[in-house]
């Protein structure tokens, strides 16, 4: 599978390598590490456990203290006056012992919130914060909801009072109190996951998501604050100047009674919209990156096992009855399920055509997870985007049944409301909307964010697709040629492959390619200085985004120590020392590929390498594609206990020191089904065993040196 002139050359200094270089520590070559694998095969509800609740929590936790203060710093009741409405109700006092509660209340939680801060800071270990995290959000929760319970009975009213009404501070009370208390149960599952061992006990975050509660933090804050400022400037109540920055800061504009009247209150709103809308955004940001980045790609991943777990389990029962009665399973071609019903050590196929059909479905596999996990995310989408809208349409609805809304009218609120087109022609009147509305849209903006996002992927680019098909059809130019060829393709893209008219397209486009690559190979492509007959084997790396300082100090190092290893490489000829020669060789190999690898980790879209492209990494890794002892096929459940390392010898573990670990592209320990991406993963290994062939080389010349000092 490589090309003349480097092919012996791999296999030579590979092979020498292999003897020459033995790992000093229990990881490196081809071994997967154990965290990868257990990250992969770490059940979603674990994933939920340890990474989703602790998100959830940092989110809505400030949320909640932002609830608490509201419910703090107004009374819980008015007197509505006769003919007047609750919205402009005189206010009566609370009890002492009621504020003295609510008070302590807040300080529970506020400790509980702090603690979760700097466990996710990593400033307080996970033992410590985590009792003072769910104690503090649980003992603030039973405290109002204590509050509550007294003041939605008859004594809570005040004597000689016949019309009274609960405000927005006491239903800002209840949000704070059932957020507190699901938060609670939410760190619990996170708590008893740790201790049980399905995870660490450290928060595995990412910058973006560590971030997220200081964000929402930071954005409450500058909320309240906006509030505060507008109370005084306009003469409004305080929960009333929250519920307008709310409206304004997420774009909404629902107006009516609460807009700025003063010429301050106007002037003022440059400068605090734009901040506020700055401060959504990156809270909208974060939120986005925690569901459709590490959400998808944990679903993704399950996704995948799965179905290659279905494969698996259908090519079993094809091999048990015979030949494929369909040509295709799953998108996967005949071709493909021959091979992986074929055992290694079958003499009916060639090993590297079995592999090769092994990648290929295995790719399949990867299609298929990634359109299914696009379309369930999708789904999942606009499901929560329905329930918001719907859920909400009807608590508006029993919220202003004073103002006679029927549920249609109270849709149309919701609607124009989550799409933030706010006309403003209906408005909410009653105490218990505006807290609810304050709620529901800080969840409805970034639900909205997300669905949008989802539709990128699926709808929008089906309607993108659809219009550039068309236009092929009709007066675009198109690289299929005819329209009879489109007509073809567009068959063989919307069956997925299970109508084979397209050979002729495919073969057109397997000679385009090949005239693009030797056209390449012509230019030179910036590969002048790479090995004889690598140049064929890759692109250039065009579409990367990579800090030119990084590649350029990067390509100085490697030219530097490729030379030396040169030099090395002929002194050992002069000396006629093939096992130095080979290892120099073997070495120069490796220093030649770490650049080109390190383009392909910072490309915006992570790069998939074709099986000529894994043919010869794993070759230079000390491992052969065409060798069938080092492989298998692939089973449901591997019974082989322990840590390995592909293509060489059980590194821990239990069962038999001297037993190779054999493995299949379409098997757990398949590369291709790794958390790091491909170039990742590869780059691991090239320095691994750059690592491990320089110390062995140190440690042999020094033992050569013993010896002539010996000696002498």
């Amino acid at each position: 599978m490589n090309d003349p002139g480097l092919d012996d050359n791999i296999t030579d200094a590979a092979t020498q390598a292999q003897h020459t270089i033995k790992s000093q520590r229990d990881q490196g070559g081809l071994d997967v590490p154990e965290s990868e694998d257990v990250s992969r095969s770490m059940p979603t509800r674990w994933w939920y456990a340890s990474t989703a609740f602790p998100l959830i929590a940092g989110t809505f936790g400030p949320m909640a203290n932002a609830f608490s203060v509201n419910a703090l710093v107004e009374n819980w009741r008015v007197s509505v006056p006769p003919g007047g409405t609750e919205q402009h109700g005189i206010d009566l006092k609370d009890p002492r012992w009621l504020i003295a509660v609510n008070s302590v209340s807040l300080v529970f939680a506020l400790t509980a919130n702090m603690s979760l801060l700097l466990n996710m800071a990593k400033r307080i270990r996970f033992e410590v914060a985590q009792p003072i995290t769910i104690f503090g959000f649980w003992f603030a929760s039973i405290l109002l909801i204590g509050l509550l319970s007294f003041a939605s009975s008859s004594a809570f009213d005040a004597p000689g009072v016949e019309d009274q009404a609960l405000t927005q501070a006491f239903y800002y009370a209840i949000f704070a109190a059932a957020l507190y208390q699901i938060i609670s149960y939410l760190m619990c599952v996170t708590v008893w996951g740790a201790y049980r061992g399905a995870y660490s006990k450290n928060f595995e975050l990412t910058p973006a998501q560590r971030t997220l509660m200081l964000q929402t933090i930071s954005f409450l804050v500058y909320l309240e604050i906006g509030a505060l400022v507008y109370c005084k400037v306009e003469g409004w109540k305080f929960l009333d100047a929250v519920y307008f920055m709310d409206f304004t800061l997420l774009t909404v504009g629902i107006g009516g009674e609460y807009t700025p009247k003063t010429h301050v209150g106007r002037s003022l709103l440059f400068p605090f919209a734009v901040g506020g809308i700055i401060a959504i955004g990156l809270v909208v940001s974060s939120i986005r990156s925690m569901v459709l980045e590490r959400g998808a790609e944990k679903m993704s991943a399950r996704m995948t096992e799965k179905t290659r777990r279905r494969v698996i389990a259908q090519v079993t029962k094809i091999q048990q009855r015979g030949r494929p009665s369909r040509k295709t399973f799953h998108g996967i071609g005949k071709d493909a399920i021959e091979g992986l019903a074929k055992d290694p050590a079958d003499d009916h196929i060639e090993e590297l055509e079995r592999r090769h059909a092994e990648f290929q479905a295995m790719r399949s596999v990867q299609d298929m997870a990634s359109k299914e996990q696009r379309y369930l995310g999708l789904t999942v989408s606009t499901t929560v985007f329905a329930v918001l809208w719907f859920v909400g349409a009807a608590v508006f609805w029993q919220a202003e049944k004073n103002q006679q809304w029927t549920y249609f009218a109270s849709l149309y609120f919701a609607y124009t409301s989550i799409l933030t087109i706010g006309y403003g022609d209906l408005l909410l009147m009653a105490n218990a909307s505006k807290p609810f509305f304050v709620f529901w849209s800080l969840m409805a903006v970034p639900t909205l964010t997300i669905l949008i996002s989802s539709m990128g992927d699926t709808v929008v680019k089906g309607v993108k697709d659809a219009t550039i098909w068309l236009g092929e059809l009709s007066v675009l130019p198109s690289s299929e040629g005819s329209t009879r060829d489109r007509l073809k393709q567009s068959m063989h893209r919307i069956t997925n492959g299970k109508l084979s008219l397209v050979s002729n397209i495919h073969e057109k486009e397997e000679d385009t390619t090949h005239r693009v690559q030797e056209d390449e190979e012509a230019r030179g492509d910036g590969l002048q200085n790479m090995p004889p007959g690598l140049i064929k084997l890759f692109k250039s790396a065009e579409d990367t985004h990579i800090d030119p300082s990084d590649i350029q100090i990067l390509d100085r190092l490697a030219g530097a120590w490729s030379e030396e290893e040169i030099e090395g490489e002929h002194d050992a000829m002069d000396r006629d020392d093939r096992r130095a020669q080979a290892e120099h060789h073997y070495r120069h190999l490796l220093i030649s590929q770490i650049p080109r690898v390190y383009a392909h980790t910072k490309q915006k879209v992570p790069k998939k390498y074709t099986y000529a492209e894994w043919t010869f990494y794993l070759r230079l890794l000390g491992e052969d594609e065409a060798d069938s002892t080092l492989h298998r096929k692939a089973v449901l459940k591997s019974k082989a206990k322990g840590h390995y390392r592909q293509g060489s010898k059980q590194t821990a573990g239990e069962g038999d020191p001297d037993m190779k670990v054999k493995w299949s592209w379409i098997g757990q320990n398949s590369p291709l089904l790794q958390d790091k991406d491909e170039a990742e993963w590869i780059l691991e290994r090239l320095f691994e065993r750059l690592e491990e062939s320089s110390r062995q080389a140190a440690i042999f010349e020094k033992d050569e040196r013993d010896e002539s000092s010996t000696s002498s």
